[in-house]
């Protein structure tokens, strides 16, 4: 049965003369698991937001959606609230009560369902979703995982016939991502529930989906299972062929130099992954090992952050967030903090950053307390800070005019000025953008403004917290690049990071972050080489072979060098 039919859907936001979405010709049958992809600012969020009225964007519209044969517009409000279900990107923004076993509720009592009603599904709810052990304490002690699964129990409590996700693992760990995503395919193969997903790491979402579907532009340029999908991007050249999984790309780096596997299908999970790399290595003589890096010059010894025996707090009774945490970060490294949601990495680049001070110990930086310096005196040409929030960094009404705020209080000419505004805008593709404002972008596009503001500081020590978030495969190889030529030049990097392929592909250093403190630290091939989930796909997939493999050149590059 057909759930949605979008007939020749365009959509442009007010004052904007190109259009979000572009003639948009879409069935989705009862029961599917339909993925959407596409470049951050293709119109993967506005198409969603178009599926429900209540939450669909203020514009102009064309065409016509159907919803289970009859014109969306044409369901009462009622009907779509307890039928159609829609999970954020951000937990927080979707949560409203304080209480667990509340916010499980909240949805059936605005439906008015009886007191018996609701007692059943909260209960059937809180067993499904395994929430029992923390079904009574307050949301403010949940980690994001927890958040964003609560928010996907509330919703599937009105038992809803289609659930749509809008890159609802955005902001958690690799483990709570995969944790998460497979409650929701659980949700679509033993419930039946339609799910439509938008996702930017393809790389556990696609082998549960049935169709993915490409966004560029506005239009959809592929609609097919994942594989044809992904082959029709390898073969076209599309830049959004950098998001496939690590199996896929991998398949198509070695296929490329070898015609007569060049039309074979791509594996898509480890699994396959692994069984096509044993067929491949039949009869050849694999290399031993990734051969080591040679470092072009020796490392500076200069200390330019240094934890000491850091104790901290966020209440004077509460829980320690950060327990005797002691590391050094040296001048010029490209240092990354992985971990788990909650485990106080983010707490760790705001004592950095001088925003919290610890009750025990010492933080410093270049020899000098960040808490203590003035805001002149740490962020001038010292300290550039992107928050996991890009929104918190705009203060103007349109991306332009807070880009320009940046430089207020510089003493360079209007020339100036406008030259390097133009070349941070053109490194992170803002010209369309410049007119617009800095809350009606995209999360990938905010991301990529928020950026900008931050590198017009030119800061010696750049500390991100998820850069990555909302970006595509295409975007997170130019930042990759950018984030390498920054540290090349000896401007030192802390990045807090679940994109656990971006930190192996570009990092130098890596830390485990647990229980607020940092248990282990190594360089990063060795780092990720050793570890069972914290690692990339590249490494699960080859391991057997090349323990010491990481990234998708490594195996790429070993494959090649078979005979």
């Amino acid at each position: 049965m057909e759930i949605y039919r979008i007939e020749d859907v365009s959509f442009s936001f007010p004052g904007q003369e190109k259009n979000a979405l572009s003639h948009i010709r879409l069935s989705i049958t009862g029961g599917e698991f339909v993925t959407i992809c596409g470049k951050s600012g293709c119109g993967k969020s506005t198409l969603l937001r178009q599926l429900k009225t209540s939450l669909s964007p203020h514009g102009r519209r064309t065409g016509e959606i159907y919803f289970r044969g009859r014109p969306i517009v044409e369901s009462d409000q009622r009907t779509q609230a307890s039928e159609i279900g829609f999970v954020l990107q951000s937990p927080d923004n979707q949560i409203v009560t304080d209480k667990v076993w509340h916010e499980l509720a909240f949805g059936l009592e605005s439906l008015g369902c009886d007191q018996r009603t609701i007692r059943l599904r909260v209960a059937e709810m809180a067993s499904f979703f395994g929430i029992q052990a923390w079904f009574h304490k307050q949301v403010s002690e949940l980690s994001g995982g927890q958040k964003q699964l609560l928010n996907l129990a509330s919703v599937m409590a009105m038992h809803p016939s289609v659930l749509i996700l809008d890159e609802p693992t955005s902001q958690l760990d690799p483990i709570a991502a995969a944790d998460f995503l497979e409650t929701v395919s659980k949700i679509n193969r033993e419930l039946g529930t339609t799910v439509i997903m938008t996702e930017h790491r393809l790389e556990e979402v696609l082998p549960l989906a049935d169709r993915l579907v490409v966004l560029d532009e506005g239009a959809v340029i592929a609609d097919d299972t994942p594989q044809k999908a992904g082959e029709k991007l390898r073969k076209e050249g599309h830049p959004m062929f950098a998001s496939m999984p690590t199996p896929m790309q991998i398949h198509a780096g070695v296929a490329d130099c070898e015609a007569a596997s060049a039309d074979a299908p791509g594996p898509i999970t480890v699994k396959q992954g692994r069984h096509w790399l044993n067929g491949y290595l039949k009869g050849r003589t694999a290399p031993t090992a990734v051969p080591e890096e040679v470092s072009e010059s020796p490392r500076p010894v200069k200390t330019a952050v240094q934890f000491k025996d850091v104790w901290f707090k966020y209440e004077k009774n509460g829980p320690d967030t950060i327990k005797d945490l002691s590391l050094e970060i040296r001048e010029g490294q490209f240092y990354c903090l992985v971990g788990g949601n909650g485990t106080g990495k983010t707490t760790a680049l705001s004592l950095i950053g001088g925003i919290l001070r610890p009750y025990r110990g010492k933080v410093q930086i270049d020899g000098h307390n960040p808490a203590s310096m003035s805001a002149a005196q740490l962020f001038t040409n010292r300290l550039g800070v992107l928050p996991q929030n890009p929104q918190s960094l705009f203060v103007q009404k349109t991306v332009e005019l807070d880009l320009y705020e940046m430089l207020s209080d510089s003493k360079q000419t209007k020339e100036e000025k406008k030259d390097k505004i133009g070349s941070v805008v053109r490194f992170a593709e803002l010209e369309h953008l410049l007119h617009m404002h800095p809350y009606d972008l995209s999360g990938g596009e905010q991301q990529r403004a928020a950026l900008a503001k931050v590198l017009l500081l030119e800061p010696k020590i750049l500390l991100l917290d998820e850069p990555t978030k909302g970006l595509d495969g295409f975007f997170k190889e130019k930042l990759g690049l950018l984030l390498k030529k920054l540290n090349g030049e000896g401007v030192t990097i802390v990045m807090v990071s679940h994109d656990i392929e971006f930190c192996a592909k570009y990092g130098e250093v890596c830390a485990m972050f647990f229980d607020g403190t940092v248990i282990t630290v190594n360089s990063t091939k060795k780092f990720f080489a050793g570890n069972s989930f914290y690692t990339t796909a590249a490494n699960r997939m080859v391991r057997h072979i090349w323990r010491d493999a990481v990234t998708i050149e490594d195996v790429i590059g070993l494959c090649r060098n078979s005979r």
